[in-house]
């Protein structure tokens, strides 16, 4: 039992997600980077490597900058460029794991010095939102530590509050940080925001507009992400949703590739709340929806593609639950009633219908395919001959 898909899927109407600019640069394993034909040397060739994405699926309107990786020289004429191609700059993510002094922490290192030049990092980081009509800081935080008695966890979380305290009074009023968690990675034996009670307990403190990132690859195995993010809508504090897939841990994999169920169940429980609407503001803040992802293998420009494709097609089956009959064999303790309801949504073949809603807004059919026929691969691969390709550290 669904809904009726005409009516139902009216709900994608205004949902869209917001693509890193990291994602179009070489990318590889822990051991070596690979180099890909046509990858960017330049923000500039970023920026027109993501508008593509947006151009074939009118989904992705927005793309994240990571500094100092999108450092230019003029950040009002990026965001020019974006505009041009029918784009626009989204959040501004800090980094605080490639400097030298950031070794024993960063916002928390017990260095003034150090906390200070981390601190200074992110005012940087706002007068770059000022230039580009960003209105989102996003700071995932690397610090941690590998060692029992290493340094005092409270002192870490002491001096984190101060520093998160200073940057957040630097913001506008029209902007808010977004404060990300990662239960393990640089560091082994305590990070210091490794779950989403951390990095809430953080925003509660700070304020209104500070809000908590859920990054579906930053969990133990076995965790249930959607109660988590049922729990911070609840509160009105999930102010982005960073998509991809893992088997083991961040293994940053095209989102849904490892489980589309899980990412099936997480949407219900936007869905359940109306979170994939902007008209659903929490705090006057919308849910920004985001790609997190590197492709190590695979083509970018596709991989990005296919990533917003899964992510459209898992929320149009959300969008399909027949709610009253949920809500309804809930009440009458129909436990097999409830779960097929849930399975009649998931297990509809919702690509011919939004291939029709795409054909009806003048987008193609079929976005790969289209990308794959536009000749840009091709041309981009024999225009960015020489200088430096783009990769996760640059």
């Amino acid at each position: 039992m669904t809904l009726a898909p005409e009516t139902a899927l009216a709900g994608l109407d205004d949902f869209t997600i917001e693509v890193p600019s990291w994602a179009y640069g070489n990318s590889g394993t822990r051991f070596t980077v690979f180099s890909t034909p046509g990858v960017p040397r330049t923000p500039f060739e970023k920026i027109s490597d993501a508008a593509q994405v947006h151009a074939v699926t009118g989904l992705a309107p927005r793309v994240s900058l990571h500094i100092p990786w999108d450092k230019v020289d003029d950040f009002g004429a990026l965001a020019t460029h974006a505009k041009e191609l029918g784009v626009r700059i989204g959040a501004i993510n800090s980094n605080l794991f490639q400097d030298e002094d950031y070794k024993l922490g960063s916002l928390t290192n017990v260095d003034e010095r150090i906390r200070a030049k981390a601190i200074a990092h992110h005012l940087d980081c706002i007068a770059i939102m000022r230039e580009t009509g960003s209105r989102d800081l996003k700071i995932w935080l690397p610090d941690g530590t590998n060692y029992a008695g290493q340094d005092v966890l409270r002192g870490r979380q002491d001096r984190l509050a101060d520093s998160l305290a200073q940057i957040y009074a630097a913001l506008d009023d029209d902007q808010r940080l977004l404060l990300e968690y990662k239960f393990f990675e640089p560091y082994f034996y305590a990070m210091d925001i490794p779950d989403w009670g951390t990095s809430l307990l953080h925003c509660t403190a700070l304020g209104e507009r500070a809000q908590v990132v859920l990054d579906t690859g930053h969990h133990a195995p076995g965790t249930n992400i959607e109660f988590i993010v049922m729990q911070l809508q609840r509160v009105g504090r999930l102010g982005a949703f960073d998509f991809n897939s893992r088997y083991y841990a961040d293994d940053d994999l095209v989102v849904g590739s490892a489980d589309p169920f899980q990412l099936f169940r997480i949407l219900n429980e936007i869905v359940e709340t109306g979170g994939h609407t902007p008209s659903s503001a929490q705090n006057g803040w919308a849910i920004n929806f985001m790609l997190d992802q590197c492709h190590n293998i695979e083509e970018k420009i596709p991989g990005q593609i296919r990533s917003v494709l899964n992510v459209e097609q898992a929320l149009a089956k959300a969008l399909l639950i027949d709610r009253d009959a949920l809500a309804a064999a809930a009440q009458a303790g129909d436990v097999l009633g409830a779960h097929a309801v849930l399975m009649d949504a998931y297990d509809t073949d919702v690509r011919g219908v939004l291939a029709d809603r795409r054909e009806a807004r003048g987008l193609p059919r079929d976005p790969i395919a289209a990308y794959a026929a536009s000749g840009y691969p091709q041309r981009i691969a024999a225009e960015r001959v020489g200088g430096t390709q783009a990769s996760w550290s640059s």
